[in-house]
Formats: structure tokens, sequence, C-alpha cells
């Protein structure tokens, strides 16, 4: 039951509309950060009121009038008020990210899903590489699986490989590979960074690794901190992982291969600490940056 809100608001509201308008208002007055994910308070209630009745993502707004049972609107306002006390992100209160497009299983061992690689995968990393060339896969930090799972999607005839060195990140990956069905083409592999991964060769390497530096570290909103530190921190720079994969990508690529990897507002450290690398970084239609593409042979000559 609510703690914190008086249900005297509550018998007022009657459709999925006047809930998703109350739980924008509440969010801003608690002042809450949407940065999993939701661009704003609105989209945030707007999620939690239809995921917690079950209810599709993209259920019609024509339903959105339709009128809640007394035992609904106690579910729909409990959900809410968790928001405000926790402070945790929707997709952590519903078990369920989305990448790509797709939903997935999430819970506090691995990061919410949001990065711009999405769309990349989307459109299956053209123009950097030619789609029939991508037979393998790596999919390094994955966490939860989502980039390699949704690369099995992009990449029908490839084999995919998902390496984290969380056992906790790998079993919510192993759930996410039964869910989609792909365990016949999708491996989770534990490993620190390429350490198990000895002698094996991909098409194809993406990362999203840890890239927050210490500073931005020490300023994270608290919906942040519900996320596991060891998918976060990255050193004083935010770019030891960065530096690790950097130096032993170029043994795990074939020679048409490329290596993508996220690193965020760390970009700006990268590119003045290696000034005569050549980044390619990639320009998002959709919104997002810090995305940088190395093919093998710019590895090699490095």
């Amino acid at each position: 039951m609510l703690d914190n809100t008086d249900n005297s608001e509550i018998k007022h509201l009657h459709t999925l509309r006047d809930f998703m308008r109350w739980g924008a208002s509440q969010f801003m007055r608690a002042d809450l950060h949407f940065g999993h994910g939701m661009a704003t308070a609105l989209d945030e209630s707007v999620y939690l009121v239809l995921r917690s009745l079950h209810l599709p993502v993209d259920t019609p707004e024509v339903y959105w009038d339709g009128k809640l049972t007394p035992v609904e609107k106690q579910i729909v306002a409990n959900i809410i008020q968790k928001r405000i006390d926790t402070r945790k992100p929707a997709a952590y209160l519903m078990r369920e990210g989305w990448f790509a497009g797709l939903p997935f299983y999430i819970n506090e061992s691995v990061l919410v899903p949001r990065s711009p690689l999405a769309e990349m995968v989307q459109e299956q990393f053209s123009p950097w590489v030619q789609t029939e060339q991508i037979r393998s896969v790596l999919d390094l930090c994955t966490g939860s699986g989502c980039i390699g799972i949704a690369c099995a999607y992009a990449f029908p005839d490839a084999r995919i490989d998902l390496a984290d060195l969380s056992e906790e990140a790998l079993e919510v990956a192993a759930i996410n590979i039964e869910r989609h069905d792909v365990s016949s083409r999708v491996t989770a592999i534990q490993s620190d960074l390429f350490e198990n991964l000895q002698g094996k060769k991909y098409d194809l390497i993406v990362s999203n690794p840890p890239y927050v530096d210490a500073e931005e570290m020490g300023n994270l909103p608290d919906e942040f901190k519900h996320e596991p530190v060891i998918a976060l921190e990255s050193g004083e720079d935010g770019l030891d992982i960065t530096r690790r994969i950097l130096a032993a990508a170029m043994h795990y690529l074939n020679p048409h291969g490329i290596l993508v990897v996220e690193v965020g507002n760390s970009q700006y450290n990268l590119t003045s600490r290696m000034p005569d690398v050549p980044f390619q970084w990639v320009v998002f239609e959709q919104g997002g940056d810090g995305v940088f593409v190395l093919t093998a042979e710019q590895l090699k000559a490095l």
C-alpha cells in the first residue's frame, strides 16, 4: 500500500491517461533523473503505467481512456511511489529493458540498455561492413547480452560470443539467450576481456565497456547508483578498459574485421591522449555520440 501518497488523490484518478499525467507530475515534483532509456518524466510514467498493468508499450492511445479497477489503481499508484522512494530506474522496477526494438530481462547485475549502438545494429553496421561478410561477432563486456543478441537478429548467419567478467551478468545474458531462442548461435563466456577467448577470431567486435571517469562517478545521480559499479567506472580518465581493448583487439579480428567501442563522454580524454589514432567517430541520426570504429588494418598499424 502507499505510504507517502495521499489516497484521496487516487480516488479522483480513473483512466490510464489520468495516472500517466499524475505520475509525471509526481516524478517532476520529486526531481527524479531520467537517463535510462526514458527522456522525460511523462515517458517514464507512461511506461510504468502500461507495464505495471501488463499492457504492451505500444498500446494504442485509444485505450488510454479506459478506466482502472480499484485494484489496478493501487498497483499503478504503488509502482509510481516505488519509483520515487527508491530512485530505481523504471527498467529495474519492471525487470525489463529495450534495445534495438527488442525486450530484454534485466536486473541490478547489469546496466539498463540505452546505448546508441542500437542504431548501428539495426543498420547492420553499414557502411562499415558488408553484411554477408559478418559470420562471427564478439559482444565484449556484454552485460545483459542485449547488443550481441540484437546482432544475432541483424546477422542471421553469424555466430555470436557474449563475453563478460561478471558471472552475475552472464546469468542475465543466459536468460536472454533463452528468451530469444538463439542458443544455437549465441554463447556466453566468462572472460576478463579477451583472456578466455584465445584462438578465436571475429569479423566484428563491438563493446560498451566501463568508461565513466572518477570525477563523473562522484557526481552520478542516485538512479545510476543502482547499476553495478564494475560496469561503469574505468579509472581516473575513464579509459582503463578501453586501453586494454585497443592493445589486444587486433589479435582477435579477421583481416576485414572492425572494432566498434562506445566510450561516451570519455571520447574527449581518448582523443587528447591518443591524438595520432585515426578514430572514426560515428554520427547518429537518433541521438548519441562517443562511439568509434577502427578497422583491423588500423589496429595493426598501432
